[in-house]
């Protein structure tokens, strides 16, 4: 039955990816998705809640997931790239997603799946112990990262992601392994 299940979660999800190169997303009909996906208005509501939930099983499962093997393998650079070649390779879709604003924003629904990928991370780490800044929980590490990586990666989407996936990859690294003081004097 899973099998079943994630085949209908792809045929919604590049149903809604075609439509939304085509519209606005917030003018997407639900009828419209499983219209195009050859199946019925309440199959899409056994999978989903609505468009803004699909538009984030699309970033967890097709953006986020391919990384963790490559994250816990300590190839964080690997995954990086896999990324920003994710993205690039369905760019006129997230060109169209990254507009969407408001509550259901592309960018908040993309920082929830990125700290929900870093917790799940963080976590899986398993460490314990005495911490050495109590404040330092893996949720504001998790949200801090997040908060960061959805920053380059929305700016880089709305640039018309003209900087390749190397480059930005490149760039990401630099800013979050130097202190704040030392990017600011190497302008």
């Amino acid at each position: 039955m899973t099998g079943q299940k994630e085949t209908i979660d792809v045929l919604l999800a590049e149903s809604f990816k075609e439509l939304a190169c085509r519209q606005p997303i917030e003018k997407i009909t639900i009828k419209a998705i499983t219209d195009r996906a050859g199946v019925i208005r309440p199959t899409f509501y056994n999978h989903f809640q609505d468009k803004y939930e699909l538009l984030e099983w699309i970033i967890r499962t097709q953006i986020l997931e391919p990384t963790k093997p490559l994250i816990h393998a300590g190839m964080v650079d690997e995954a990086l790239m896999l990324i920003f070649t994710s993205v690039k390779a369905d760019g006129e879709f997230y060109q169209k997603a990254v507009r969407l604003e408001g509550q259901n924003s592309f960018e908040e629904i993309t920082k929830k799946c990125i700290e929900n990928a870093l917790l799940e991370v963080i976590h899986g780490k398993g460490h314990v112990g005495r911490k050495r800044h109590p404040w330092l929980t893996p949720e504001h590490i998790a949200q801090y990262y997040a908060q960061s990586m959805c920053f380059v990666v929305v700016s880089w989407i709305k640039s018309g992601m003209t900087v390749e996936p190397r480059e930005i990859t490149d760039i990401y690294n630099y800013i979050i392994t130097r202190s704040m003081m030392d990017v600011i004097e190497e302008l």
